[in-house]
């Protein structure tokens, strides 16, 4: 055969090869959906994470196990586990998602380069804690954008996005804010701390959650995503006791509780340092889970694009899991 004609066999049987590939290889939304199944445990939980229904998931689900033949995820009420097979795939699927989103991320910056400017906003414990060194790693990568960041309560952080004032914000709280889509960054945990001279940071009894309810606390102000998540987990004890102090910064609390005014509750990424140190005591509460996500947000029906996009990916795998509270941890 000629060289012609080996290149033009060769063109075709790749052209076939990529036809066959396009068919027998899973679209991307179904491998994000397995990929979030397996990060969760739970098809529900992944199914909300996506922002689709879970009959919608159970679908996508079943049709990417008859294209491939394989069982993927097996059900229970407990939740879903992958299958082994299902385990093999997740991992190839992780390979296959990166890759999409590096190219995604790639040919949005190229669009992007005649818009450099990133505006970013973000409530407090992110701004102060985690948003530093993602720009640092974004200035690396992309040292002629530059950026903006303006810090607020989580309130306040997602009306500057709905209102366009930001290209991306980053909040922490249970739920997205309305009229905005988001995506899970990271875990992040609120602790009960108190001065080591406080009577709390000496009891041999674990605090009850009625204790904590009952207690005027130091404390972020409404709005904000640390107050919102509290409130939530104490609303079942009643009427709260009023803050002791209402401050508009972690900063703020931390230095008051530090300085013995009285107990608080913070994020764990604010009080690491002091825990560490003894400056402050972690208080254990049993049977009160004081969870809460890190996301990043923007307006509903539009992805990030360009730096912020960029930025978006920097976030993922860089923020550390919740740890088990203290009291969980003492079992």
């Amino acid at each position: 055969m000629s060289e012609a004609g080996r290149t033009a066999g060769n063109g075709t049987a790749g052209r076939a090869h990529g036809g066959r590939l396009a068919h027998r290889v899973p679209e991307l939304g179904a491998l994000e959906l397995l990929l979030a199944v397996a990060r969760l445990g739970s098809l529900g939980r992944a199914a909300k994470e996506l922002g689709i229904t879970q009959p919608a998931a159970s679908s996508r689900l079943r049709a990417m196990e008859r294209q491939l033949g394989v069982g993927l995820v097996e059900r229970s009420p407990r939740g879903s586990q992958l299958t082994d097979a299902g385990a093999l795939v997740t991992d190839w699927a992780r390979r296959i998602v990166e890759a999409a989103e590096a190219f995604d991320a790639g040919t949005q910056a190229l669009r992007a380069r005649r818009d450099s400017r990133l505006r970013v906003t973000a409530s407090m414990t992110i701004a102060e804690y985690l948003l530093p060194g993602w720009l640092i790693a974004l200035r690396a990568q992309l040292p002629d954008t530059a950026v903006s960041l303006f810090a607020d309560n989580t309130a306040a952080v997602a009306g500057r996005v709905l209102s366009g004032e930001a290209d991306l914000g980053f909040v922490e709280g249970l739920d997205v804010p309305a009229g905005l889509d988001g995506a899970v960054v990271g875990r992040d945990r609120l602790v009960v701390v108190a001065a080591p001279s406080h009577p709390w940071a000496r009891r041999r009894t674990p605090l009850t959650v009625g204790e904590l309810a009952g207690t005027p606390l130091i404390l972020r102000e409404q709005g904000s995503g640390t107050r919102q998540v509290l409130d939530a987990a104490l609303a079942v004890c009643g009427p709260l006791a009023p803050p002791l102090l209402e401050l508009a910064s972690t900063t703020a609390v931390k230095a008051a509780a530090i300085g013995g005014a009285g107990p608080s509750v913070l994020s764990e990424l604010a009080v690491g340092e002091e825990l560490a140190a003894r400056r402050l005591v972690e208080v254990p509460v049993p049977g009160i889970r004081l969870d809460r996500d890190l996301r990043a947000v923007w307006p509903a029906g539009q992805r990030p694009a360009g730096p912020a996009r960029h930025l978006l990916g920097l976030t993922r795998a860089t923020v550390p899991a919740a740890r088990p509270a203290a009291g969980d941890r003492r079992r």
